[in-house]
């Protein structure tokens, strides 16, 4: 028998004091709701309503069934309200996994999203390295370069690279790099990611160009790069989404505009497809459109900051 059914039945009779009302109810027939209730007797083993022709009553069983039975209905309909009527509703926590530059960007839009669905929350987990989304308790991140785990399932959302840039104070005093090649007598702030971060490479008319930089400072955080970069102590390559409303509002300028640097697609990755809630498709969509709208963005920055013939000693 279906129990919380059952169950749901002997509470209204019980409240109601009557089979006739609880059919109303329900849309069945009174014999319907009777049989319901004599299942239930059967399955516990025990008599649960005195029945006369002129009321109800319950047995001390069912005075002890109702009060019990009403709790676990209450536990169904909050179970039915978290994973059942609310499947289809974008409600609940999204951890996301990001990196820096782009958390920056994105992390405005989130607004619209959030009016658009109440009952919706995101948390962005930032960092330079999204490593095991399980660990890190992730339900989705955005990776860039093809994802290696292969049972993540992953859709695509641009094309993003990285750009030289200085301030104005560094260029004043030093002038600007007229190839890659000259990048290795300037003072360059790196980014420490690995053992090939001073190597800065770059693919531009001339073919492919392999320089190895140095400079007083560096970090592993691209944050503490970036602001180093602006306070003028060297040249950095640095994301685009990280830099792009610096360059245009000129803080920095783009160097070496002929030549690109790791540009590879970015990634939204996730578990599974299989009963992905709706807040997280919800989310996952929104990345993609937004990502849509950066690359655009970021297409047209390119364009910024690039006029260095000022700088060029």
């Amino acid at each position: 028998m279906d129990l919380i059914a059952g169950l749901h039945v002997f509470v209204r009779v019980a409240e109601t004091g009557s089979f006739s009302a609880v059919a109303r109810e329900t849309g069945s027939s009174q014999s319907a709701v009777t049989r319901q209730i004599a299942q239930l007797e059967g399955h516990f083993g025990v008599r649960l309503l005195h029945r006369t022709t002129r009321r109800l009553s319950l047995t001390e069983d069912g005075q002890s069934l109702l009060s019990r039975a009403r709790h676990l209905l209450e536990e169904a309909d909050d179970l039915e309200d978290t994973f059942g009527r609310d499947a289809k509703a974008a409600t609940g926590l999204v951890r996301i996994g990001v990196g820096i530059g782009a958390a920056i960007l994105v992390a405005p839009d989130f607004g619209d999203l959030l009016r658009d669905h109440p009952g919706l929350a995101v948390e962005l987990v930032v960092s330079e390295h999204i490593e095991d989304l399980i660990a890190d308790r992730l339900d989705v991140a955005v990776r860039v370069g093809a994802p290696a785990d292969t049972s993540l399932v992953s859709r695509g959302l641009a094309l993003i690279g990285s750009a030289p840039v200085a301030a104005p104070s560094y260029l004043e005093k030093f002038g600007a790099p007229r190839h890659p090649e000259d990048l290795g007598s300037h003072a360059c702030v790196v980014l420490d990611q690995g053992p090939d971060s001073a190597h800065w490479v770059f693919d531009g008319p001339d073919g492919k160009a392999d320089v190895a930089v140095a400079g007083p400072f560096r970090s592993t955080n691209s944050l503490i790069v970036r602001q180093a970069v602006l306070a003028g102590y060297g040249i950095g390559l640095l994301g685009e989404a990280l830099v792009m409303n610096d360059l245009r509002t000129g803080r920095l300028y783009r160097l070496l505009p002929e030549y690109s640097a790791r540009r590879r697609p970015a990634f939204v990755v996730y578990p599974s497809r299989r009963f992905l809630p709706q807040r997280t498709r919800v989310v996952i969509d929104f990345l993609v459109q937004r990502f849509k709208t950066l690359e655009d963005r970021l297409r047209d920055g390119r364009q910024w900051g690039e006029n260095e013939s000022t700088w060029l000693v």
